[in-house]
């Protein structure tokens, strides 16, 4: 399935600063009469100094900074919460120039600061387990508007001299609707002269959508490929996730497969966890049987978050731990998430909820 196209959605209708790869920036100065160095200038400004207007950007010349004026806008991103849990997590609620909202996260690790972005307003997945799905999905976010969020995450961390070291693109939407923009985003975020993360250091997270995976196989990255695969059936999944029905559990494996055979790469299959729905030791054994034909096969158990709006009851820690020794005893190496910012509604979609129930978008 090919992406929605992204709106320009800017107050004056102009394209977003940080939706232009550095590429384009050489193109833009080159169409605007400059000399090509003010576009590696340009993105300094806005990647390593994180300036949040033209007029910072001090060793360009004024015409050039009125032209940028002119043509382009900062990305919106009004703060409308912030809250920091006691094991160190923080999450943002954004709302953007069209007053919807989004969240971003920060999480701390002994490892360094993992950055969780959101790549759509709303989705229309439709997993029946996840807050993000309700109301559906408004639209698209521009490359820009996905960049700002960890722009001004590292903001934040610039205060206190750190750094973020990783990204995991698993927030509210389903990155692969938004192909080319997450695309555009990872460029950013990859390059020497932008945020410079490392691409191993960078995981993509989708529900499943199959073209898209055949795609992504193809672009030649290390960034990693997280599926949610929640079920070990077509049948169980189709009830889980709607996505199941456009593309069904088998194209998904063979898409698996595929993207093994060309990039080499391990793929991390997502689990969430719930209470007498798909948590069974027989649902742990035939898991096992589906994955153990893939080398290096890696299964992230996450016991469900509790959503008011849905009926789904966590997994009993022991049952948790049963099905975890099952994959292993098969040979699929199994780990449990570890749980971050419970204490602040940290789970994906689930702040944006409560946003939205007070008559926000």
């Amino acid at each position: 399935m090919e992406s929605m196209e992204s709106p320009v959605l800017t107050e004056n209708n102009k394209p977003y600063v940080y939706d232009l790869i550095l590429e384009e920036w050489q193109d833009w100065v080159k169409a605007n009469g400059e000399a090509g160095f003010r576009a590696g200038q340009i993105f300094d400004w806005l990647y390593v100094k994180r300036v949040s207007s033209f007029d910072e950007m001090t060793n360009l010349p004024k015409a050039l900074r009125e032209k940028l004026v002119q043509q382009f806008d900062f990305v919106t991103l009004n703060e409308v919460a912030h809250y920091r849990s006691q094991d160190g997590t923080v999450k943002f609620l954004f709302e953007l120039n069209d007053k919807n909202a989004i969240e971003t996260v920060i999480m701390k690790h002994s490892y360094g600061n993992s950055i969780c972005v959101t790549t759509q307003v709303g989705c229309r997945v439709g997993c029946t387990f996840c807050a993000s799905t309700l109301g559906g999905l408004k639209r698209n976010l521009t490359p820009g508007e996905i960049i700002a969020q960890v722009v001004k995450a590292q903001q934040l961390l610039d205060q206190t001299q750190e750094r973020i070291s990783s990204i995991v693109i698993m927030g509210i939407g389903e990155p692969f609707e938004n192909y080319d923009a997450v695309m555009k985003f990872l460029k950013v975020m990859i390059h020497p002269k932008g945020l410079n993360i490392g691409q191993r250091h960078i995981t993509v997270s989708t529900s499943g959508i199959v073209p898209n995976i055949y795609r992504f196989a193809d672009e030649d990255t290390q960034i990693n490929l997280a599926i949610s695969i929640h079920a070990p059936n077509d049948t169980l999944r189709s009830k889980l996730m709607p996505v199941n029905r456009r593309f069904p559990f088998k194209d998904l494996i063979d898409a698996c497969q595929y993207y093994i055979a060309k990039t080499g790469r391990r793929i991390t299959f997502e689990y969430a966890l719930m209470g007498g729905v798909n948590d069974q030791p027989e649902h742990a054994e035939e898991l096992a049987q589906v994955l153990k034909t893939f080398p290096h096969a890696h299964v992230n158990l996450i016991p469900v978050n509790f959503v008011s709006e849905r009926n789904f009851v966590r997994t009993p820690r022991d049952d948790i731990f049963t099905f975890q020794r099952i994959l292993e005893r098969n040979k699929v190496n199994a780990t449990i998430r570890r749980e971050q910012g419970s204490d602040i509604a940290a789970a994906c979609g689930q702040l944006r909820a409560k946003h939205m129930e007070s008559g926000a978008r």
